[in-house]
C-alpha cells in the first residue's frame, strides 16, 4: 500500500505546475526515488546514481526535433543507405560472420537485417549517443510537458540495470530518450529483450557486439519476424490510382495486382501473407508493398522513414539495388560524402561548420543559409544538391 501511495503521489507531483521550475528538480528526484524503490531499486543504487545530478534541458529541446519525423524522407534515407553505409555494413557482415550466423540460427532473423539495424541505429557502433541516461531520463521525468510517464519508467529501468550489475552507470550513455548501446535499446526494452550473445553471463549492449546483435535478433523475433520472408519491395502504382494505402491497410497480394500495381523492376507481384501499400512521399514518389517483416522494423522506432531505412539498407547489404523511383523534389538529397564536400566548400569560404564529417548540425545549416543569401537563393539551410552545385 505504501508503494502504491508513493506512486500516486509522484504522478500528482509531476502533474503540478511546480515541475516547470528548475528549483523543483530536487523535490522531483525525491518522488522518483520512491517510485524506484517500489520497483526494487535499492536506496544506495538510487542515491549513488543521482548524487549531484543536475537537469539537462537539452533533452526537452531534442524531444521536439526528432529527425525521423521532421526531416524529409529523401534526406533521412540518403545518408543511411548510401554507398559508405553499405560498404561498412558489408565489412561488418564479414568481420562478425560467426556471431551473425549464431544469431540467425538462434532467432531466425537474417543477418542483413540485424546489421542494417546496427548501421542505422549507431553507424555500426560509432555514434551511440553521449548523454548520461540517468541525467537525461530524470530531466524528462521532471520537466517534459508530455511523456513524463515514459521518462519515469525508463529511468527506473535504467536504475534496475545498474542494480543487476550488467552495466555501470558510466557505461549507460545514449540518446535523450534513453536509447543506448550498439543497437540503441531503451532501458525497458533491454529489461525485456536483451540477451547474452557471447556466453559471459551478462547482457552488455555497450561493450559486447555479440550481445547487441543477438539482442536485436531477439527483438525482431519477438515482434513476429517471419523467417525467409521479404519485408517488401518497390512497386509501380498506375496513373489515377485512388485506392487504399498505408502500412496497416493490408490485403492479399492478389488484391493489389488486381488494382494494376506491379513490381518496380517489372514482373508479377510476389510474397505470402497480406501486404500494405506504402507511399511515404505521396502519389508522385516511390511506393512499396510492405509485409509483416516491415512491421517488425517499424516497431523498433515507430516511423516509416526509419523502417524503410532498415529495409532498404538490408536489401543493399544483400547486393540488391536501392530505390528506383525519384523522390518528388527538385533538390535531390546528398550522401555523406557529398555533405562532407559541401562542408569543406563552406569552410573554404570562411564559414565555421566545425569538422567536415557529413553530419549537418546548426553551424552547417547557418552557413548554408548565409551562402544561399549571398547567392540569391531561397534561404532554407538544407544540405541539398542545389547549394552544392552552386558552390562547385
Amino acid at each position: 500500500m505504501q508503494s502504491r501511495l508513493g506512486a500516486i503521489a509522484l504522478v500528482a507531483f509531476l502533474a503540478s505546475p511546480a515541475v516547470a521550475s528548475a528549483q523543483s528538480f530536487g523535490g522531483c528526484l525525491s518522488g522518483l526515488r520512491s517510485a524506484a524503490l517500489a520497483k526494487g531499486v535499492s536506496a544506495s543504487t538510487f542515491d549513488r546514481a543521482t548524487r549531484g545530478l543536475e537537469p539537462d534541458m537539452k533533452v526537452i529541446e531534442l524531444m521536439d526535433n526528432q529527425p525521423e519525423f521532421k526531416t524529409p524522407i529523401w534526406d533521412y534515407l540518403a545518408t543511411l543507405t548510401d554507398e559508405e553505409k553499405v560498404a561498412e555494413g558489408q565489412a561488418m557482415l564479414r568481420r562478425h560472420a560467426a556471431t551473425l550466423a549464431a544469431a540467425e540460427a538462434r532467432f531466425g532473423v537474417d543477418r542483413h537485417t540485424i546489421v542494417a539495424v546496427w548501421g542505422v541505429e549507431s553507424d555500426y557502433g560509432k555514434s551511440g549517443g553521449k548523454m548520461p541516461l540517468v541525467q537525461a531520463l530524470a530531466t524528462g521525468a521532471c520537466f517534459a510537458s508530455r511523456r513524463q510517464g515514459f521518462f519515469r519508467d525508463e529511468l527506473v529501468s535504467t536504475l534496475r540495470i545498474i542494480e543487476r550489475g550488467d552495466l555501470e552507470a558510466d557505461d549507460l550513455k545514449g540518446s535523450w530518450a534513453g536509447a543506448f548501446g550498439h543497437t540503441q535499446f531503451i532501458p525497458s526494452t533491454y529489461m525485456r529483450l536483451a540477451v547474452d550473445g557471447d556466453g559471459d553471463g551478462r547482457r552488455d549492449l555497450v561493450n559486447s557486439i555479440p550481445d547487441a546483435l543477438h539482442s536485436t535478433a531477439n527483438f525482431m523475433n519477438k515482434a513476429g519476424w517471419q523467417t525467409g520472408q521479404t519485408w517488401g519491395y518497390e512497386v509501380r502504382v498506375p496513373d489515377g490510382y485512388a485506392g487504399p494505402s498505408g502500412r496497416t491497410g493490408k490485403h492479399p497480394v492478389a488484391y493489389w495486382a488486381g488494382r494494376g500495381i506491379t513490381k518496380a523492376g517489372g514482373g508479377a507481384l510476389a510474397g505470402s501473407g497480406n501486404a500494405g501499400l506504402l507511399m511515404p512521399a505521396g502519389r508522385d514518389g516511390p511506393a512499396f508493398l510492405v509485409f509483416k517483416n516491415y512491421d517488425c522494423a517499424y516497431s523498433y522506432n515507430g516511423a516509416d522513414s526509419y523502417a524503410l531505412a532498415i529495409s532498404i539498407l538490408s536489401d543493399r547489404l544483400k547486393g540488391r539495388g536501392g530505390i528506383q523511383t525519384a523522390w518528388p523534389t527538385d533538390d535531390p538529397p546528398l550522401s555523406r560524402a557529398e555533405r562532407r564536400d559541401l562542408q569543406r566548400k563552406l569552410a573554404a569560404r570562411g564559414y565555421d561548420v566545425g569538422e567536415p564529417d557529413g553530419r549537418v548540425g546548426q553551424k552547417t545549416r547557418d552557413a548554408i543559409k548565409e551562402i544561399e543569401r549571398s547567392l540569391g537563393m531561397k534561404q532554407t539551410g538544407r544540405p541539398g544538391a542545389k547549394v552544392l552545385e552552386a558552390l562547385r
